[in-house]
């Protein structure tokens, strides 16, 4: 993942350009240009980037794996 200040100047560069996304992928050399579309969309809605990308929430409960487990563990099942 690129750096907060990579991801600026590349928004920057981007609105410089016109946004022009292969002017801007030729100039930088490394945001695709759908990348590059995302990262002007969330600088457009907040005026800003997010220094980090928000955690995701885990998938299941504690309670819903170890149940998991013990369905598997019962049935003679591999758990790994």
């Amino acid at each position: 993942m690129y750096s907060y200040e990579e991801r600026l100047r590349a928004v920057k560069l981007y609105i410089k350009l016109g946004k022009r996304a292969q002017a801007t992928i030729r100039e930088l050399g490394y945001p695709t240009k759908n990348a590059l579309k995302g990262l002007h969309r969330k600088y457009q809605r907040l005026q800003d980037l997010p220094i980090r990308s928000a955690p995701r929430p885990p998938k299941f409960s504690l309670g819903q794996k170890q149940v998991a487990l013990e369905h598997y563990a019962t049935h003679g099942r591999c758990m790994l």
